[in-house]
């Protein structure tokens, strides 16, 4: 029986994580969970403290364990910028004997100051502002990882991630 694989969808707000994520979980046909949505859950009216960030992430990181031991493959879409939030989707593929997967996505700032500019429908609620913010506040992935770059079209996107996480 093959592992299950945990892949965690990690960079800034405004990226594309979600739409590299969707892509992702479409492709093998499984489970995605974005924290997004699980704050909306727990919090419907977020104020984006730590407090609420941790229990987010347990959450998340709650249903990513259930898909795993289950056996099947998990895509987490959140911006894991900090190491111990990496380090604890880390902990829980080595607890269920899960493989793991860090895909960093990234994009041309100004990319991403049009794209957030020009969005409408949407969970997330990050701004041009809170890019900047969490930008100087994200702590170096220090763990092998795959770099997909959102600069270009979606099609471009789709391949990266066809050649480098599928």
């Amino acid at each position: 029986m093959n592992r299950p694989t945990l892949i965690v969808y990690c960079g800034l707000p405004g990226v594309g994580k979600s739409a590299a994520s969707a892509y992702t979980a479409e492709q093998l046909s499984t489970e995605r969970y974005r924290s997004d949505q699980v704050r909306k859950r727990l919090f419907p009216d977020p104020e984006y403290t730590d407090e609420e960030t941790v229990a987010t992430y347990e959450e998340l990181l709650a249903c990513a364990r259930s898909e795993l031991e289950a056996g099947a493959d998990v895509v987490l879409d959140a911006t894991f910028r900090s190491k111990r939030f990496r380090d604890r989707a880390a902990a829980l593929a080595s607890e269920v004997d899960a493989a793991v997967v860090y895909v960093h996505v990234t994009c041309d700032v100004d990319v991403v100051r049009e794209r957030l500019e020009n969005r409408t429908e949407t969970i997330s609620d990050a701004e041009f502002e809170q890019h900047l913010q969490l930008k100087r506040a994200f702590e170096p992935i220090e763990r092998d990882h795959v770099v997909i770059d959102n600069s270009g079209s979606l099609e471009e996107t789709y391949r990266q991630i066809d050649r480098e996480v599928l």
